[in-house]
């Protein structure tokens, strides 16, 4: 795969949150990590290899992840010090590569196309930013993303995984269809009921069967994941849709007064970032989690965007007591989207990372 009509990579760096803390923490080398809150319900953020070995994962419960590994370090997030790190690795990155997709702080799509020895290219990025950063990388590299995506994880950490669509399909032939992105726990649920319970059976089965089951478009597309059919283009520049902000409590909440001042404090936080961007949006919305984990979203939009904490959180407010949880509530959070472009803003701007969505 030396140069052919498309060549994509995907550079992950490896248990990146707590691979910054190491950086950090050298004497903690070796052992299992955990960057994770502290309260009752906190959830993993990462683990470091050496914890992922007791089955710690991320957005585990904090509380069970002590559980199967008693002798982890936990370590509270910083994601000012791992944004620093992306903005070291990511220029690195587009230091080597002209066309390149940052999809997250730790991962980047990257287009080789042009390059005449790809492998060797990337050999040398990884090197560069480890030398510079103390970070290693996996790459996976590919005819389109999806490959790359999932060669990229197939040997972690430290991976280097170069494969063609064909030997991804005979590779990963007999791995479950949640491999592959895109493929989600329920949705391979539906397909083992099928009797589809490999990737190599998704891809052979008859597309009517798919269709009437999944629907036409999910069913093909859901064969084309298998049959590792990805797209090829990169986006650049990645336009943000929506902010959002949001909390867990550490004991449910009943009293209106109390969560309406700490849905005024998220939307004062969030507009705090809105301005910082210069973004204004029209659409308001809230999130409420209830005890029993039913969760709601509420939403009005405005005639005219706007970053004003008071706009915000008033009309969030007028949305949370038009709903009036019937339960204690577990959750709550704040989103403007729709946002207005700004009028100094060209295609060609730095890219923003695109905020998680309710």
């Amino acid at each position: 795969m030396d140069a052919p009509l498309h060549c994509l990579a995907h550079l992950d760096v490896d248990a990146f949150y707590a691979s910054v803390e190491l950086q950090r923490r050298p004497e903690l080398r070796g052992r299992p990590v955990i960057v994770s809150g502290s309260g009752p319900r906190a959830v993993v953020t990462t683990a470091s290899y050496e914890a992922r070995r007791f089955g710690v994962g991320s957005a585990m419960p904090t509380a069970r992840a002590r559980r199967l590994c008693p002798d982890a370090i936990l370590i509270p997030p910083d994601f000012a010090a791992y944004q620093a790190a992306s903005r070291e690795v990511m220029a690195r990155v587009r230091a080597h590569v002209g066309t390149v997709e940052v999809v997250g702080l730790d991962e980047a799509y990257l287009d080789l196309a042009g390059l005449l020895a790809p492998r060797a290219a990337m050999r040398r990025l990884v090197g560069e930013i480890h030398a510079a950063t103390g970070l290693h990388c996996s790459v996976g590299i590919g005819p389109n993303r999806l490959v790359a995506k999932v060669a990229s994880d197939a040997e972690k950490p430290r991976g280097f995984v170069v494969l063609t669509r064909e030997q991804a399909c005979a590779r990963f032939a007999n791995a479950p269809p949640v491999l592959v992105p895109g493929i989600g726990p329920k949705t391979a649920a539906r397909l083992h009921a099928l009797g589809l319970e490999t990737l190599a059976a998704v891809a052979a089965a008859d597309l009517d069967v798919l269709r009437r089951h999944f629907g036409t478009n999910l069913g093909h597309d859901l064969q084309r994941r298998a049959r590792f059919e990805g797209a090829t283009a990169l986006t650049a520049v990645r336009r943000a849709v929506s902010e959002s902000r949001e909390t867990t409590f550490p004991a449910d909440l009943a009293d209106p007064a109390v969560l309406e001042e700490h849905l005024r404090r998220l939307a004062g936080d969030l507009c705090a970032r809105l301005a910082r961007q210069e973004l204004r949006g029209r659409t308001i919305a809230i999130k409420v989690r209830l005890d029993d984990f039913t969760t709601i979203t509420r939403a009005r939009t405005l005639p005219e965007a706007t970053n004003d904490a008071d706009v915000v959180g008033d009309l969030a407010a007028a949305l949370l007591r038009d709903y009036a949880p019937a339960r204690p509530v577990r959750l709550l959070g704040v989103r403007v989207a729709g946002f207005a472009r700004r009028p100094d803003v060209t295609a060609d701007a730095t890219p923003a990372q695109l905020a998680l969505q309710f």
